[in-house]
């Protein structure tokens, strides 16, 4: 099947691609762009680890193909930090021990960004509400909820 031409802005940057018609975003990113932080956990759109931002919005990036992304910019884990700064998020999950293995972690710092920059001051229930699409199966979430509040209060 003949590769379809991809342009879009990842993490800030234009890039441009060839992609198989079926091929999803996780894929493109990951094996066409090498940025391997964007995780396959369930390849169903369940656990949240392929979480990235498309045009403002989460989307799981399992369940979008490459080509619906052509015009769109994308950002992905590794776009968070800037000039070599963690972003707030990140460095709250470090402070507030939110990662263990880390698989899920890409995921659970993309909605959070999301979050906070759609709602600077969420409660724990909107909190919980935007990580309810993705799974941990080490932290528990109280570690993730606590790190995502202490943003919000500026307290990284």
């Amino acid at each position: 099947m003949a590769k379809i031409p991809l342009v879009f802005k990842v993490n800030g940057e234009q890039q441009e691609i060839l992609v198989q018609p079926y091929q999803t975003l996780l894929s493109a990113l990951r094996d066409e762009l090498r940025l391997t932080g964007t995780k396959e956990g369930c390849s169903n759109g369940n656990c949240g680890a392929c979480t990235v931002i498309v045009n403002g919005r989460t989307a799981d990036s399992c369940l979008v193909l490459a080509a619906e992304a052509n015009g769109a910019e994308v950002t992905t884990v590794e776009g968070l930090s800037q000039n070599g700064q963690l972003h707030p998020v990140q460095k709250a999950f470090m402070k507030y021990g939110a990662l263990q293995c880390g698989f899920c972690t890409p995921g659970f710092l993309l909605s959070a960004k999301y979050l906070l920059d759609s709602n600077p001051n969420p409660t724990e229930h909107e909190i919980r509400l935007a990580i309810a699409g993705n799974l941990c199966r080490c932290t528990g979430y109280d570690k993730i909820v606590r790190a995502i509040q202490a943003v919000a209060q500026a307290e990284v």
